[in-house]
């Protein structure tokens, strides 16, 4: 029994020290006392591991080691300095039962708890219990979360069929158009500047726009021209003030200004001249051009609806019809001077927008639109009614060229479409 119990070894080893120091002396009393304190020692090993597991649980917990009641531990106790045993309750098969179950402890199986005085119920909601509940109330968290995940719609990723086409420029084509949203006000003209022209009106400048459309038709020429040149009449005529008489100089030196930015083969100014009905000389058509270019300080690069029209119609996946129409929409808010106002970026989104509706018949704007527009429906609803309403007079009046060219083969008979009224 010695051997298998290290408190045991322990103190024969220190008696055995003591019984050294004992034969130097001689005293031979001091060896019987140490003796008796070894028999002593070997018959309380029960109670020195009891000792040992009350120091490591630091309470009365139930323990197997400590099954002897007071009665029983007083027998054992032969020193006055030995420490105050615990009375501990046995263990019996009705307490481990009572551990056992999940129903709520009694009374009596409440502890203290030493951090705070308070009494605990270490046995209220097993453990598992608890970790189970939290579980469930995870999975419910998360079957929620995908519930609000599926009723969003997804953004789609416009630009991943073009990371292999280096004239995409995927890389920065978004930076490329938070630019031009950011620069566009100064593409932007006062929406009353006519109230500065003495000799012409908003009606005279619809009536030229009107009329360059068709000459532009019929040179065949690029979209980015026409709508750079209605920009550059625009700011010229914002900051300058022009005859009526020298109203369509201005519009086909415009003209030549637009397609030598953007043209590859660029219209002579005879051409121009021809079309004008010989009103001009080829002198003044350069000296008209050297003032125009200066007044604008050659500021030629500039944010014009068609560059955003691009962008736009891509993130709406339109198709052909969708693409046409909203063209033909925002072509006939060119002529209309009210339209002004707005900017380049929001008449381009209004156009995809009013096109989408009246092709499928109902209100549509999707998130990955709203995205990339910057726009929501509501903030293009008033710009989109107004487009409605040019798109139901187009074949009425005296302005119908861009009627007329929208109802061609080429273009898809796109004028016939029937307006979007229900956005009306």
């Amino acid at each position: 029994m010695a051997e298998n119990n290290p408190g045991v070894i322990r103190r024969i080893h220190a008696a055995s020290q003591s019984l050294k120091v004992s034969n130097q002396s001689g005293n031979l009393e001091g060896l019987r006392a140490q003796s008796g304190k070894i028999s002593a020692g070997i018959g309380q090993s029960r109670r020195a591991l009891r000792n040992i597991d009350s120091n490591v649980i630091g309470g009365p917990y139930p323990s197997a080691i400590n099954k002897m009641g007071l009665a029983d531990h007083g027998k054992h106790a032969t020193h006055a300095k030995d420490p105050p045993v615990l009375a501990c309750r046995p263990i019996t098969r009705h307490f481990v039962a009572q551990m056992s179950s999940k129903r709520q402890p009694k009374p009596e199986d409440e502890i203290i708890d030493e951090d705070d005085g308070k009494m605990t119920d270490d046995f209220s909601t097993p453990m598992y219990v608890q970790h189970t509940e939290a579980m469930l109330e995870e999975i419910d968290r998360m079957d929620e979360v995908e519930m609000e995940d599926v009723d969003n719609e997804p953004v789609v990723d416009i630009d991943s069929k073009d990371k292999a086409n280096a004239l995409a420029v995927v890389e920065y084509v978004d930076d490329l158009y938070k630019f031009y949203k950011k620069i566009e006000c100064c593409s932007c003209v006062p929406p009353n500047y006519m109230d500065r022209q003495p000799d012409i009106n908003d009606r005279m400048r619809g009536i030229l726009i009107d009329w360059l459309i068709e000459v532009h038709f019929k040179f065949e020429l690029m979209d980015e021209t026409l709508y750079l040149m209605v920009n550059i009449i625009d700011r010229f005529l914002s900051v300058r003030q022009i005859g009526r008489k020298k109203l369509q100089l201005v519009g086909v030196t415009a003209m030549l200004l637009a397609c030598k930015y953007e043209e590859v083969s660029v219209p002579v100014v005879e051409d121009l001249i021809i079309i004008s009905d010989n009103a001009y000389n080829r002198k003044e058509v350069l000296d008209m051009e050297k003032l125009m270019v200066n007044i604008l300080q050659f500021n030629m690069s500039v944010p014009t609806p068609y560059v955003f029209m691009r962008r736009f119609l891509k993130a709406a996946q339109s198709d052909e019809k969708i693409e046409l129409l909203a063209f033909f929409v925002v072509e006939l808010c060119l002529v209309e001077y009210r339209m002004l106002e707005y900017p380049p970026s929001l008449l381009a989104a209004a156009a995809v927008y009013t096109a989408q509706c009246t092709i499928t018949r109902t209100r549509e704007w999707s998130k990955t639109s709203e995205l990339h527009t910057c726009y929501s429906e509501e903030q293009l609803l008033e710009c989109a009614r107004l487009m409605v309403s040019f798109h139901e007079k187009a074949g009425t009046g005296k302005l119908t060229g861009v009627q007329r060219k929208y109802n061609t083969s080429k273009f898809g008979y796109t004028a016939r479409t029937e307006p979007a009224y229900f956005i009306l």
